[in-house]
């Protein structure tokens, strides 16, 4: 049932993976939503207006975000602002100055208009780039990425992902706004954007045969309806405050291809790792008991792995290979 009927929120690059899910989320709440996109007549967008509730309460604006006019009209007569538009790329040209130029605009314009939350998509790159870090240090919320780091080992998201963040904290300071992170780990499930995503590739290519191997590598994983309903429970909850690791468990390469086989036998899924000479890497120790005790119950990953694929089937991003597996 609605809860929040006639409380106007804005949400940053609608269309995305992460902000479908949580504008869906928002609707189906009662909240009306104005969604920033930057064309709001693109195919790539159209799945925003069949959502329940869309065609009364759902809003899109054409907003750059290096357009402070522009992100202030759209966030005009919101209570509250979701900003989850950032680019993912490791190009430093096209990820650095963008991510931290909207996110600036985006909290000096909530502050401007005076609204009572801003919610900011961050990231576990924000938060876990660190090689000092001890093998049985827990990652929480007080640690940050090394910048440096960063720079050394190329790695411009987390980089610029870390900067934004960073001077999102301090804008929200200087103006005031209430300000809450997420910092989401890579996230899966299924899609609701017609267009596969860059963290959905992450499993894909081991399905497609595109990768004939798996890495000697770590990474952790959440289920991107979790993570929609994470930026909810924080907006809602009046005690909420600072960051919120958003994390479902941290899994090797190798047990991603073993779920896969399991679940999928009949796609290519690679067996043999990469590295055949280093030993293979530990999962790090995380804590998202903060994100819990707002009453998060995470969809484990095994599920959500499941549901990724499923759904890619479903929206012919990768053919259905079971009838013919099963006849054999």
């Amino acid at each position: 049932m609605p809860t929040n009927s006639g409380e106007t929120v804005c949400v940053t690059g609608a269309g995305g993976f992460i902000a479908s899910w949580l504008v869906k989320a928002l609707l189906e709440r009662g909240y009306t939503v104005k969604g920033t996109v930057r064309n709001p007549e693109d195919p790539k967008n159209s799945h925003l207006k069949t959502l329940d509730g869309a065609d009364k309460r759902l809003i899109l604006c054409k907003v750059d975000l290096n357009d402070f006019a522009a992100i202030r009209g759209a966030i005009d007569g919101c209570r509250g602002v979701f900003h989850t538009a950032s680019p993912v790329t490791d190009d430093p040209e096209v990820m650095v100055e963008p991510a931290v130029n909207g996110t600036v605009n985006v909290v000096k314009a909530a502050a401007d208009a005076g609204v009572r939350r801003v919610v900011f998509t961050s990231s576990i790159g924000t938060v876990y780039m660190d090689p000092n870090r001890g093998p049985d240090v827990v990652v929480d919320e007080s640690c940050w990425s090394d910048l440096d780091f960063c720079k050394d080992t190329k790695n411009w998201y987390c980089y610029g992902k870390t900067v934004a963040e960073r001077e999102a904290w301090a804008t929200a300071k200087e103006g005031g706004v209430d300000l809450v992170v997420v910092n989401p780990v890579l996230v899966l499930g299924p899609l609701l954007q017609p267009t596969v995503n860059a963290s959905i590739v992450h499993i894909l290519k081991y399905l497609t045969g595109s990768a004939k191997t798996y890495a000697n590598s770590i990474q952790a994983y959440v289920d991107v309806r979790d993570v929609a309903l994470a930026h909810v429970l924080v907006y809602e909850t009046p005690s909420a405050s600072g960051r919120y690791i958003c994390a479902e468990s941290v899994l090797h390469r190798g047990d991603v291809v073993d779920i896969l086989a399991k679940l999928f036998p009949e796609y290519p899924i690679p067996t043999k790792c990469s590295d055949e000479v280093n030993p293979r890497k530990k999962p790090y120790k995380f804590s998202n008991k903060k994100v819990k005790e707002l009453g998060l119950n995470f969809i484990k990953t095994k599920q959500c792995i499941y549901d990724t694929v499923r759904c890619l089937q479903e929206k012919g991003h990768l053919p259905i290979l079971s009838q013919a597996n099963e006849t054999q």
